[in-house]
C-alpha cells in the first residue's frame, strides 16, 4: 500500500470515529435537543484547541454480538485543549455508541486522561451522557468504574474536577460525578439516581418519573447533589467556563487574578443602611456582596439547595476568593444540616485549591427541633466547625448583625484560627439573643416585678446595651476592628493584600477524621 492510499485509510477512519454510531443517531440526539460528544467538546475549548486520545480504540469483548459490532472510539471522545487559554483534559461520553455506556476500553481512556491530569495539573472535565455500565461485558465493565472511582479520589484536591451531566447517569455511574467538585446538570435532559423508576416503582410501589427522581431540579434544591441546574448545554457550558475563572489549575498554583476596574479604595455609602434598626427584620445578604466585591464577579454556587446560607466565588480587587455568608432573608440565617454540609463542602475546596475566604456573619444559632437533632445536626453542624479549623488559607471574617451562641464560634471566628475579623457597629455578639439571655438570668426578678413585661423590657435594653454589641468582643482582640460599614470593600482588600504571604500548616498526619 503507497503512502497516499495509507493516508486516504487514515482520513477514512478518523472520518468514521467522527460520525460515532451513525448519523441516524445523530439526528436523534439533536431531535432530544441535545449536542453530540464532539460537539460539546467545540463549544467547551478554545477555537482549534483540542487534541484528542485514543480515536481508534475499540473494546474487546466477544460475547453478545459485540465481535459484530465495533465503534471507533468506543462511545467516549478524550483528550486536551484550552479553555480561555489554560489547558483542561476532557472526557465527553457519546450516547450515539452502545447508549454511551461504559466498557472496559471506554474506561481505560477515561482513566488514561485522568492519569495524565493529574501528572500536568490541569483540571478533569468529565461531559457525562450514559447509560451506564456495558451490561454485555458483565463485571469487566464494573471493574471499569471502580478504576474511575479510585483516580476521582486520588485527584480529589490535587487537580479541580469537574462533572457536567448532559443526559442519563444512573446506577453506579452516579460515584464518579458524586465523588468531583462540582456537578452541573442540565433541566429537562439530564438525571441521576442510583436506581431508576422502574426499581423503585417493583421495590416501594412509588410512581416516579426519571424527572421526578433524579431531575437537575430534584438535585440542586433538595438532595444538592448538583451544584447547577442549567437551562440548556450551552448554558450548562457557559457557566464551567466561568467558573474555571476563579479556580486555579491546581493545588500548587494560585488562582489566576482578574482585571480590575473597579476602585480599590471604592467606599458605598449604601452599606451604611442595609442593616435594618430591628434585629428582628431580614435583610439581603447578597446585597452586602455586591456592594462589596468586584462588580459583576459574584458567581454563586449550591444556589437553590440550602438557601440560608451563600456560598459563592467573586473577585475582589481582582484577587479570586470564596463566600461564605449567613443569609438572613431565609430562615433568619439560622444553621442547619443543609447549610452546614453545603459549607463545609464549599470551604474545604477551597482551601485545597489556595482560594481565600471571606465570610460575612449574620447567624443567630443552629436550627432547634426533633428533626434536626434526630437527623444528625450535632455530627453535621460539626462538619462546618471541622471545614473552617482545618482551612490554613487567608480566612477574614465581617460579622454584620448576629453572632449568637455556638454559631459565633463556627463561623470562622478568631478562636478557629480566622486572620482578620471585622464587625460593623451593628454586630451583636453573644451567648444568645438578649430577649432569651434575659429570660433565663432575671427570670425571678421579672416574675416578681409589678409589671413583668416592662421589667422584661428594661433587662433586655440593659443586656443588648451591655452584650449585644462589637465591642465587648473587640476589648478581648477577638474582633480585630470594629469598622464603618461602607469602608468594608477598601478594608477588605487591605486585609486580604495583608495575607497574601500567610503560612499556616495543621499537624502532620496521614487525614483528620472529618464527622461523617
Amino acid at each position: 500500500m503507497s503512502l497516499e492510499e495509507k493516508l486516504n485509510s487514515l482520513e477514512q477512519k478518523r472520518t468514521q470515529a467522527k460520525l460515532g454510531g451513525g448519523q441516524k443517531r445523530i439526528d436523534t440526539q439533536h431531535a432530544k435537543g441535545k449536542l453530540t460528544a464532539r460537539e460539546r467538546i467545540e463549544l467547551l475549548v478554545d477555537e482549534n484547541s483540542f487534541e484528542e486520545f485514543d480515536m481508534f480504540v475499540t473494546h474487546r469483548s466477544h460475547d453478545f454480538g459485540l465481535a459484530e459490532h465495533k465503534v471507533l472510539g468506543d462511545g467516549v471522545v478524550t483528550g486536551c485543549g484550552k479553555i480561555n487559554g489554560r489547558v483542561v483534559y476532557i472526557f465527553s461520553q457519546d450516547f450515539t455508541v452502545f447508549g454511551g455506556s461504559l466498557s472496559e476500553a471506554h474506561a481505560e481512556k477515561v482513566c488514561k486522561i485522568m492519569k495524565m491530569a493529574m501528572r500536568n495539573g490541569a483540571p478533569v472535565i468529565g461531559l457525562n451522557d450514559s447509560g451506564g455500565a456495558r451490561i454485555q461485558e458483565g463485571v469487566v465493565s464494573l471493574g471499569g468504574y471502580a478504576d474511575i472511582f479510585l483516580l476521582n479520589t486520588l485527584a480529589s484536591g490535587v487537580v479541580p474536577q469537574i462533572s457536567v451531566i448532559l443526559g442519563p447517569c444512573a446506577g453506579g455511574a452516579v460515584y464518579s460525578p458524586a465523588i468531583t467538585d462540582f456537578i452541573l446538570m442540565t433541566k429537562g435532559t439530564s438525571y441521576m439516581f442510583v436506581t431508576g423508576p422502574n426499581v423503585v416503582k417493583t421495590v416501594t410501589h412509588e410512581e416516579v418519573t426519571s424527572e421526578e427522581l433524579g431531575g437537575a431540579m430534584v438535585h440542586a434544591a433538595t438532595s444538592g447533589v448538583s451544584h447547577f441546574a442549567c437551562e440548556n448545554e450551552a448554558d450548562a457550558i457557559a457557566k464551567l467556563k466561568q467558573l474555571l475563572r476563579y479556580i486555579p489549575q491546581n493545588n500548587c498554583e494560585d488562582p489566576p487574578f482578574a482585571d480590575c476596574t473597579d476602585p480599590l479604595d471604592r467606599e458605598d455609602e449604601a452599606l451604611n443602611g442595609i442593616v435594618p434598626e430591628n434585629p428582628n427584620v431580614p435583610y439581603d445578604i447578597k446585597d452586602v456582596i455586591d456592594h462589596v466585591v468586584d462588580q459583576g464577579s459574584f458567581f454563586e454556587v449550591h444556589e437553590e439547595f440550602a438557601q440560608n446560607i451563600v456560598v459563592a466565588f467573586a473577585h475582589l480587587g481582582g484577587r479570586s476568593i470564596g463566600i461564605i455568608a449567613n443569609q438572613p432573608a431565609v430562615l433568619a440565617g439560622v444553621l442547619d444540616i443543609n447549610s452546614s454540609i453545603k459549607g463545609a463542602r464549599f470551604i474545604r475546596f477551597c482551601d485545597a485549591f489556595n482560594i481565600p475566604l471571606l465570610t460575612f456573619e449574620d447567624v443567630p444559632g443552629f436550627l432547634p427541633g426533633t428533626d434536626q437533632e434526630h437527623g444528625g445536626i450535632i455530627k453535621n453542624g460539626a462538619k462546618l466547625l471541622f471545614a473552617y479549623c482545618e482551612a490554613t488559607v487567608p480566612k477574614v471574617t465581617v460579622i454584620t448583625r448576629k453572632a449568637y451562641g455556638g454559631a459565633y464560634d463556627v463561623m470562622n471566628s478568631k478562636h478557629v484560627r480566622g486572620d482578620m475579623n471585622y464587625a460593623w457597629p451593628s454586630a451583636e455578639i453573644a451567648v444568645m439573643g438578649p430577649k432569651g439571655a434575659v429570660e433565663i438570668i432575671f427570670k425571678k426578678d421579672i416574675a416578681g416585678a409589678a409589671d413583668p413585661e416592662a421589667e422584661l423590657q428594661k433587662k433586655t435594653d440593659e443586656y443588648r446595651d451591655m452584650f449585644a454589641n462589637p465591642f465587648t468582643a473587640a476589648a478581648r482582640g477577638y474582633v480585630d476592628d470594629v469598622i464603618e460599614p461602607k469602608t468594608t470593600r477598601p478594608r477588605l482588600i487591605r486585609a486580604f493584600e495583608i495575607l497574601e504571604t500567610k503560612k499556616d500548616t495543621n499537624p502532620p498526619k496521614k487525614h483528620g477524621n472529618i464527622p461523617l
